[in-house]
């Protein structure tokens, strides 16, 4: 498992009520091999345990506040880009590998929304592995 994954483990996050979001369940999956860092969206129980573990601030760019665990772990209550309700991305979240992920479609429209180069290169990663595409 790679390292980031072991940490976001480690926390122990309720796992009603959060999910990983951006590339994190393509990584889960074994599709890429490396991202940035991890992106966690939560509410409830998980988000209380995620300002435990971490530092609480402010992305003015979105008007979003994270907590940021470590280096490499980002926790929210709300996703900037796109319109997605947090409460619906945690409730239909699948488990893959012990590991609460946004489901696939969740991820394809957000990334067909931001586009930036490694969106893109995800997105065609998406397509040659999954098999409903």
């Amino acid at each position: 498992m790679h390292p980031l994954l072991t940490r976001l483990v480690a926390l122990d996050l309720d796992p009603s009520s959060h999910a990983l979001f951006g590339s994190g369940p393509l990584l889960v999956r074994g599709w890429i091999d490396t991202v940035g860092d991890l992106d966690v969206i939560a509410r409830g129980k998980a988000w209380k345990q995620a300002i435990a573990a971490g530092q609480l601030e402010l992305v003015a760019d979105y008007g979003v506040d994270i907590v940021t665990i470590g280096e490499s772990i980002t926790v929210g209550t709300q996703w900037g880009i796109g319109d997605f309700f947090v409460d619906e991305l945690i409730d239909t979240a699948e488990t893959i590998d012990g590991i609460q992920c946004v489901l696939l479609e969740h991820v394809i429209a957000y990334k067909e929304i931001a586009r930036r180069p490694k969106d893109i290169d995800h997105l065609a990663v998406i397509a040659a592995n999954d098999p409903r595409r």
